[in-house]
């Protein structure tokens, strides 16, 4: 079981409290695009900062394309190449119809290929946290920075601990996937998920998600990735879902765990990453009492600052 650095987490996190507080930290792309495939798909990307920076993966959340970055101009300053995945079906990359958490591994072996980034970093926000963890899991990052995310809520530990309408959706997926994928596509659309995060979303976070500049930016990303229809989010949302085929304890590369206290979200973790810390050895968890679960546009230096501190080899000081 790895530390929990609540505590810590909330000293470090004042420092970036304040970063982009009109905008959040969001920026349009400065390049953009797609990676072959072997089998002739292409996978969709968006990049900020320096083309020789330290490459740092972005897998975003639910129902969103790659170009939703975060941390504005910290990237340049911290010497870091982020760059923002979209996920098969979804933005600028091919469907891959019956795709799997370790097909989507396969993908991106060949985009750090093509693109020449070694053993990158990863992020990974809310729905993206098992595509992240996936990539760890094959060996293909050297760190993750995993927040707002998903836990396995398909796992027997959260047996009792989900609420009703999540335990719902859980249960329709472990008993007949196809038939809990149509439904996910049936209901999936921008303005169907904008509802939802509108609505239920708690108040520090809608203060994040309705400020002008960034709603602007969320719509538009949410727009690229419903461009080909449901079929992506659906896919997406029964593996993050179902069982997840890899073994957490099997991580070795160092994880770091982000959860804000007032996050209330019910497909996050129930338990703010309490359970996912102890099931990763080399994890540590970070949970900020004030923070909600926007919280890698409201504590993107952080996220950043740790994440480089802790992959081996890539820690770099900020450019002058």
């Amino acid at each position: 079981m790895g530390p929990d650095r609540t505590k810590t987490g909330r000293a470090r996190a004042a420092s970036g409290a304040t970063i982009g507080t009109m905008d959040h930290g969001v920026r349009e792309p400065v390049r953009r695009g797609r990676a072959r495939l072997p089998d002739g798909r292409h996978l969709g990307w968006s990049e900020w900062g320096p083309a020789d920076g330290t490459a740092v993966l972005l897998c975003p959340g639910a129902a969103t394309s790659g170009r939703l970055g975060f941390g504005g101009g910290l990237v340049d300053a911290a010497g870091i190449r982020l760059i923002g995945l979209d996920r098969p079906g979804l933005g600028a990359s091919d469907p891959d119809s019956g795709r799997s958490l370790d097909s989507w591994a396969g993908d991106v072996r060949c985009l750090i290929r093509e693109l020449g980034l070694g053993l990158p970093s990863v992020v990974g926000f809310s729905q993206g946290a098992p595509f992240a963890l996936a990539l760890a899991a094959h060996g293909l990052v050297n760190a993750v920075a995993v927040v707002s995310g998903s836990d396995e809520l398909a796992h027997p530990r959260f047996a009792g601990s989900l609420t009703p309408e999540v335990a719902r959706m859980v249960e329709a997926v472990s008993d007949d996937p196809q038939s809990a994928e149509s439904d996910f596509a049936a209901f999936g659309s921008l303005d169907s998920l904008w509802e939802v995060i509108s609505t239920t979303s708690a108040e520090v976070d809608r203060a994040v998600y309705t400020e002008p500049a960034f709603r602007v930016a969320f719509r538009r990303a949410m727009e690229e990735a419903f461009a080909q229809g449901p079929s992506g989010y659906a896919r997406d949302t029964v593996l993050a879902m179902g069982r997840w085929p890899f073994d957490l304890s099997g991580i070795t590369v160092p994880v770091d765990l982000w959860y804000g206290g007032s996050d209330t979200s019910p497909v996050h973790s129930p338990d703010h990453g309490a359970s996912l810390a102890r099931s990763i050895p080399s994890a540590a968890r970070h949970l900020l009492p004030e923070a909600g679960g926007a919280l890698l546009w409201t504590h993107s230096d952080v996220v950043l600052t740790t994440l480089l501190e802790r992959a081996p080899g890539t820690s770099r000081a900020p450019r002058t």
